[in-house]
Order: structure tokens, then sequence, then C-alpha cells
């Protein structure tokens, strides 16, 4: 066997991360070509960081990646339930093999475009995102008015965003939700949240 055959064995290998969310210790298997692959990324640690999550929470967590936020969050609200949503298969993949590895069974996994393939009579107390920075604003503003038509009244979301889109998150929460709370400005990350009133 040459080097070349050996290093592309290994890197077909799953990725194995540890680590400590909301108070849990938790263990995820992922893969090249998700995003952060060898480790929880410090945006979500910083939004999981100044997130309140109830025990009878019905959350969901969009663009889910391999299920850091939404496990975490279904882990920390045993009376409620956390639906994870993200547009690539591989990712709704290696969530549903993390819920399964960690014992979490408060949990849907879905593979949709935003809420689309979510059930319309489906409503949450809770929403997260950690937004990817690479998108059009166009599909961050049919991203927040779907979040907002199926939040409950007093439903919270939460992002956490690259610092640099903190000033649009704000005119645009405020324009979408009227209302807008910047919870933690770091250096390179920014967690703000909207409530339905």
């Amino acid at each position: 066997m040459n080097n070349k055959t050996l290093n592309l064995d290994e890197l077909r290998k799953d990725l194995v991360i540890h680590d400590e969310l909301l108070g849990h210790p938790m263990t995820f298997h992922t893969t090249w070509g998700l995003f952060s692959p060898k480790a929880i990324d410090a945006g979500t640690h910083l939004l999981l960081k100044h997130l309140e999550v109830k025990p009878d929470e019905r959350a969901i967590d969009l663009g889910c990646g391999y299920g850091p936020l939404g496990l975490a969050i279904a882990r920390s609200a045993p009376q409620g339930y956390c639906t994870l949503v993200d547009k690539d298969f591989v990712a709704v993949d290696y969530a549903r093999k993390n819920a399964a590895l960690n014992g979490i069974d408060n949990v849907e996994v879905l593979l949709s475009n935003g809420l689309d393939q979510v059930p319309g009579d489906r409503t949450f107390t809770l929403a997260v995102t950690n937004l990817p920075a690479k998108t059009g604003k166009e599909h961050y503003y049919l991203f927040f008015n779907d979040i907002k038509d199926r939040l409950e009244p007093g439903g919270r979301f939460y992002v956490v965003v690259i610092t640099g889109l903190r000033q649009f998150i704000a005119r645009s929460f405020k324009e979408v939700f009227g209302n807008h709370r910047k919870i933690k400005q770091g250096k390179s990350y920014t967690v703000a949240m909207a409530e339905k009133t």
C-alpha cells in the first residue's frame, strides 16, 4: 500500500469531537466538507454560552450541520424537543448519527431548505442559527420572516454571526421582528436575539 492510498483512507475516516455544551459532555462524529469538522467552532460556543434553554422548549436549529447546537438544546430540554434542519444531506446524516450516539431521542432531523420541509403546523418557542457569512441578504430576509411566522408569541430567535454583519442583523431584526437585542459582541462573532411579540 503506497502512502497516497494510506492517507486517503485516513481522510475518509470520521473525525471525532468531544466537548461540553450547555454543561453536557457530548461526542460528535463529523467529516471533511461539513462546517468546522475538527472542533466545535467559536461562534457556536459563544451562542451556547449566552443561551437560556427552558426544560420544555420547543426549538429549531436552522442549518444544523452535524448537530452541536440542536442536540445540546434537546439534551437541555428533556420535556421539549428540537427540530434540526439542514439543506446538506451529509450534514443531516451526521446530525442523525450524532443524536443516536449521544442517546438523544427528543429530536427530529430534516433535510430542508430553510423551513420548507418542516410540517406547517409546527411552531417553536426558540430558534437558533449559526448564520453563514457567505449568502445573500435576500436569503437572510426570507429566513427571518419564515422564522417569525413559526415562532409562538414570546418566542426567541438567537443568531450568531461574524461581527462584520452585526449592523445588518440589528437593522433586519428591527424591520422583521420590531426589536433587536445584542447579547454579546466578541472580536470575531456577535450573538443577537429577537423576540416575537
